[in-house]
């Protein structure tokens, strides 16, 4: 990855991603490089998202989607998934009015249902409150698995068919998408991974087919504006042929 800066050049502007998606990964061992509990680690992060979701509005980005819980979290201990759903709460009380004060809208993906009925309750607040901005579009991935996600989209169209409102023949890519949980939005064109794992653990997977990657070895916790400005750098030198020449 290119080194941080403070500044994005006029090139990088120029080919601004529409869409950038992060897999917001290291808390844990950010936290525990400085022998503090976990939940220390998702605190500084939250920090992270509110700086790079700020940065992202006043550049121009027209969709940020974060990784905030996936499917997979739900195996962590108790007390862990219990201290992070209070915390996403404390974050929808207290980020909500600045969100709005910078037009931010806010969308949520993944299996809903399954969140505790009083964070539910708060994200519904907070969505219906930013419904009418028409800034950055905020998408919080939270109970999200990509698999998980296809074998729904994959129900629901069995449903269609099975009811006689859909032909198997008349199912394309196209079809499939709009069945998806990102129906309403296009795929990403970036998607950043911090912590330096080489993998996409379950994020996206249908969306990010013809995605530029960047990986940085840097923990969420630490990845701030020069971080996330490095990361347009980088993605203004790739060339994206989607299969062509």
């Amino acid at each position: 990855m290119t080194t941080p800066t403070t500044h994005l050049s006029p090139e990088a502007k120029a080919s601004l991603p529409r869409h950038i998606a992060i897999i917001m990964d290291g808390n844990g061992r950010w936290a525990n490089q400085r022998h503090l509990p976990r939940i220390e680690g998702h605190r500084a992060g939250a920090e992270s998202a509110r700086t790079i979701i700020r940065v992202a509005g006043e550049l121009g980005v027209k969709y940020l989607t974060l990784y905030a819980f996936s499917v997979e979290n739900w195996n962590r201990p108790k007390d862990e998934v219990d201290a992070l759903m209070k915390y996403l709460v404390h974050y929808l009380k207290t980020e909500t009015p600045e969100l709005n004060k910078n037009n931010v809208r806010l969308e949520v993906i993944g299996q809903i249902y399954r969140l505790p009925e009083n964070v539910q309750e708060h994200l519904r607040k907070s969505v219906a409150t930013l419904s009418k901005n028409n800034g950055l579009t905020l998408i919080m991935a939270l109970s999200y698995g990509g698999r998980t996600e296809i074998v729904d989209a994959v129900r629901s169209i069995a449903a269609k068919v099975k009811a006689h409102e859909l032909d198997p023949a008349d199912i394309t890519e196209q079809v499939f998408s709009q069945h998806l949980y990102t129906r309403n939005f296009p795929d990403p064109d970036l998607l950043i991974r911090t912590s330096g794992e080489m993998r996409i653990s379950n994020f996206l997977l249908w969306q990010i087919s013809y995605t530029e990657l960047v990986v940085t070895p840097v923990l969420w916790p630490d990845f701030r504006r020069p971080q996330f400005l490095a990361a347009l750098e980088e993605y203004n030198q790739r060339h994206r042929r989607f299969g062509g020449l």
